[in-house]
């Protein structure tokens, strides 16, 4: 099967935002890039909503409803706000983001040995709820073993410095470095998923690497979707992933 295709709706919402009213509508988004051929949508709330609010989940929800086989991914850290309103809506998947308060955006994966009783607790919550869970990772193939210990069921690859390298024309030791992390993430019987400034230029080349499930793009297709339009945009990505095979 392909590599899965969510759709990061948080720009949208960002825009919404500057605006105060419901206007560019990430429902309205969620259904072009559902209708375009999309797996799926993700949204990540932050504690001060200043792009995705929690009220943004229901709705999402009931969008993808209306799609058989697509899934809402939430994102974010598992402080109880957070985790009561992922708990509430009961998406098929939840991924856990160390983000700092106030951070513009996530630049870090779990340090799972350090944070692993921390961690062990909210995943067997979220997995009682029928939610799958993935933890968010720097590609060091020494926290993605201690990962199962957690209860999780897939890893999601920090992808920002594959690239970066890929925008400097060197990706070559970066993808090796990503690609041990992904043989230890299999080995370990974890699913993977990846995502962070991945865009149309780059990922072909990172699906090389065997065995990525899903792959989650908002800002770069936002961007992207400018020149192109937005169902386009979404309908290359869905091309390069069944390219990928």
């Amino acid at each position: 099967m392909p590599t899965q295709l969510s759709v990061n709706l948080n720009k949208i919402a960002l825009i919404r935002n500057s605006r105060g009213r419901d206007y560019p509508s990430i429902s309205h988004f969620a259904h072009l890039a559902l209708k375009a051929g999309a797996a799926g949508v993700t949204i990540h709330p932050r504690p001060d909503q200043r792009h995705a609010r929690y009220s943004d989940v229901a709705a999402l929800k009931e969008v993808v409803a209306q799609y058989p086989g697509t899934e809402l991914n939430i994102e974010g850290y598992p402080d109880r706000a957070f985790l009561d309103v992922v708990l509430a809506a009961r998406p098929h998947q939840c991924t856990l983001v160390p983000d700092e308060p106030g951070q513009i955006t996530s630049d870090h994966g779990w340090n799972i040995a350090r944070d692993l009783d921390k961690l062990k607790p909210i995943v067997a919550e979220l997995k009682a709820a029928g939610i799958r869970v993935s933890l968010f990772v720097d590609p060091d193939p020494m926290q993605i073993v201690l990962a199962p210990a957690t209860g999780c069921d897939r890893i999601e690859l920090y992808t920002e410095s594959f690239a970066h390298q890929h925008e400097q024309d060197d990706f070559t030791a970066e993808f090796a470095r990503f690609a041990e992390a992904a043989a230890a993430a299999s080995a370990a019987g974890l699913g993977i998923n990846a995502g962070h400034d991945l865009n149309l230029d780059n990922l072909a080349d990172f699906l090389v690497i065997p065995d990525i499930l899903e792959v989650s793009i908002g800002h770069a297709l936002t961007v992207e979707a400018l020149h192109y339009g937005y169902t386009e945009t979404v309908q290359r990505y869905v091309a390069i992933l069944k390219a990928a095979g």
